[in-house]
């Protein structure tokens, strides 16, 4: 019915890609090679959406997503193997302080990790096969208490324990500990563990295989991409679209500036958290499902924060020379993850927030450099943007280095006079002011969501508003293997373009949901079976502060 609508005045189609990120740049591309006539409207003054690079720190780095999830067959692999990005594993190698700074004993600190993969492991399963009978304000926290008092429970019961008061305090301290190591997973989900929904934690899980680090920045991939609407489709920079007009036969884009423009189809790759601030620039109004799955799902704030130093001064020389080679992780004398759990030696840190970073003087020897990257997420963010938000330009180095300080300073060979371990230049996204993000980063499911599958196939599918020439894209629409990456903005865009040139009968294969996502009845394919995975998460942020 669309295509014999559509196709009847046999002209080629004008259609709009609102949006320069990932999946509107796939979109462009692929329906430039469907012969349709593109015009791309991008807000910003570049390309690249939620993905972007900046030198400021005397190395380029990411403002945006840092990792590729999962390896077996995803077409972003395929690109970075194509243009010669260089991937890193991190292994399993991290430095854990406790609540007084002291730093756990290896042996120690990688039994707790183990347990802690396990019940992550443990979590997927449990939420794939039990979702529909998991209350929705039960969180991943709640998953972990009953697990852990399970199993400390199951070791003060065993031979020899006989209720020994000092055994059962070490059991308690335990407890403690393993919760707060959870917490890490806030950082890959984004957001605290206590608001991440134990219903849909499954939609969480990623394509299969590795999750490797992009050492050499998305730039070259990112170029990649953008090859074909770069030299084929007009691209109007600096253009914030206001309104989108569905009409019968045509779409009316208004934007801030300039005058109206018509066009055969629309397709909005906007963030998620644009649109649920954004919701009244559609006339006529949207579906109220469509409306409801908007404002339903969740949308993180997450922040990157980039420290570098004039050396890696925590990094132990293998000579006097120090001549030592970084082509590999194992060549780093120190662990690639570093956590800092529930500080109590600081009164920066108001809630005692958890801190992870990465040591990216571990990354293979060509990409390497003297930078720790922090990554905050929740309340943690919220502070820092409030606290940088409120302060002059000038103040940004000393507000993030305070606060950091104690941490970093917990390193081997500190010291506080040393030149050498005094930060050079620091770097911060802030997605939470970000207003061509909707103030916030990418998708997640928070307690409380009730429909989160449906929810996203509502927006993915439009709920009727190809029939008013409207499609949506971009990482909140991707298959449920790929929500949330740049994977899965790669395909949502692929994928609208498919459906777009099937309308209009201008060839190629169809796409089929399927072929995008392996799912089995709409959930995840498979769950971890070593109860460990990759440690990485997607982070960025277009709005960054540096000195």
């Amino acid at each position: 019915m669309l295509q014999s609508a559509r196709t009847a005045a046999g002209k080629v189609p004008h259609v709009c890609v609102v949006g320069a990120g990932i999946a509107g740049l796939r979109c462009a591309e692929t329906l430039i090679q469907r012969g349709m006539k593109v015009t791309l409207i991008e807000g910003r003054n570049r390309i690249g959406g939620r993905m972007h690079q900046s030198d400021h720190l005397g190395h380029v780095v990411d403002l945006g997503p840092n990792w590729i999830h999962g390896t077996e067959n995803n077409p972003i692999m395929d690109l970075a193997k194509e243009t010669q990005s260089t991937l890193h594993s991190w292994g399993e190698r991290q430095a854990i302080f406790d609540e007084k700074g002291e730093m756990l004993e290896e042996t120690k600190a990688n039994r707790y990790s183990e347990i802690v993969w396990g019940i992550i492991a443990d979590a997927f399963k449990y939420s794939n096969d039990y979702s529909s009978a998991i209350p929705p304000n039960r969180s991943l926290m709640d998953f972990f208490k009953n697990k852990v008092k399970g199993f400390l429970q199951s070791d003060s019961d065993g031979p020899g324990s006989n209720g020994d008061t000092p055994r059962i305090e070490e059991l308690n301290h335990e407890q403690k500990t393993l919760l707060r190591i959870a917490q890490m997973w806030g950082a890959f989900v984004g957001d605290p563990i206590e608001r991440q929904s134990l219903r849909f934690f499954w939609l969480e899980e990623c394509i299969e295989g590795e999750t490797l680090f992009n050492a050499s920045t998305y730039k070259a991939i990112l170029d990649r991409i953008a090859g074909t609407a770069i030299a084929q489709a007009e691209i109007q920079f600096s253009t914030k679209v206001v309104g989108v007009e569905s009409r019968r036969d045509e779409v009316i884009i208004r934007a801030e500036t300039g005058s109206p423009q018509t066009f055969d189809e629309v397709v909005m790759t906007a963030p998620l958290g644009w649109l649920k601030r954004n919701q009244a620039a559609f006339d006529p109004a949207l579906p109220p499902r469509l409306s409801k799955a908007i404002e339903s799902l969740g949308s993180l704030k997450l922040m990157q924060i980039y420290i570098t130093f004039p050396t890696a001064f925590w990094e132990v020389p293998t000579s006097s020379s120090d001549s030592r080679s970084l082509s590999d992780s194992s060549s780093s004398t120190y662990p690639g993850f570093l956590h800092w759990l529930h500080p109590l030696y600081t009164s920066r840190n108001p809630d005692n927030w958890n801190i992870e970073a990465l040591n990216l003087s571990a990354l293979p020897s060509a990409e390497a450099h003297p930078t720790l990257l922090f990554y905050i997420h929740g309340p943690c963010s919220l502070h820092l943007t409030t606290l940088l938000t409120e302060a002059r330009t000038s103040s940004y180095y000393d507000i993030l280095t305070r606060f950091f300080e104690p941490y970093y300073s917990l390193l081997p060979n500190y010291s506080k006079s040393a030149h050498h371990c005094e930060p050079t230049k620091v770097l911060a996204t802030q997605w939470s002011t970000d207003e061509l993000s909707g103030y916030g980063s990418y998708t997640n499911f928070q307690v409380g969501l009730e429909e989160g599958d449906r929810d996203v196939e509502v927006i993915r599918n439009g709920e009727g508003m190809p029939d008013r020439r409207i499609w949506f894209a971009g990482e909140h629409t991707a298959p449920f293997v790929a929500l949330g990456t740049v994977t899965g903005a790669y395909w949502s865009g692929e994928r609208v373009a498919g459906r777009i040139a099937e309308v209009y009968g201008l060839g190629g294969e169809k796409v089929k949901d399927g072929e995008l996502e392996r799912k089995v009845e709409g959930k995840m394919e498979k769950v971890f079976e070593t109860g460990k995975r990759a440690q990485g998460v997607d982070a960025g942020g277009m709005n960054a502060m540096g000195l």
